[in-house]
């Protein structure tokens, strides 16, 4: 029992059928809480993920199933918005969505599961990739 973080890529791959990473999503998911972690996501990344839903008149579906897994949507502190500044400021290719993603789960010390390749790189770099 612990904490992972969630990037909108795994959410966005379990929303989407036909996604490379769908079956992933769900095993990843399913091990998650059978391990009884809990469940977080950066603000940013629900925000992310709500783009479409809102789109298409699905904003609710997306608060049910973060209302259902019990997701803590943690929002961006001092402290996160500075970490997420030094990522992006050390790491050029780094957007500033994702450097929250990343400041967010090293905030709070929870492994990061992210299906986006260029975020999961970083991820390891700093210990935070999920085992």
């Amino acid at each position: 029992m612990g904490s992972l973080a969630l990037d909108a890529s795994v959410a966005i791959a379990l929303f989407t059928a036909n996604d490379a990473h769908h079956e992933r999503a769900k095993v990843q998911l399913d091990a998650a809480l059978d391990r009884d972690d809990s469940l977080l996501m950066a603000a940013s990344a629900y925000s992310e993920i709500m783009v479409h839903a809102v789109r298409n008149g699905e904003a609710d579906l997306i608060d049910r199933f973060v209302d259902r897994l019990r997701m803590e949507i943690v929002p961006a502190d001092r402290k996160i918005g500075r970490r997420a500044a030094e990522l992006r400021a050390e790491k050029r290719s780094l957007r500033l969505p994702d450097a929250l993603v990343l400041a967010t789960a090293q905030a709070r010390r929870a492994p990061l599961l992210s299906f986006d390749a260029a975020v999961a790189r970083v991820a390891r770099e700093l210990d935070l990739a999920q085992s």
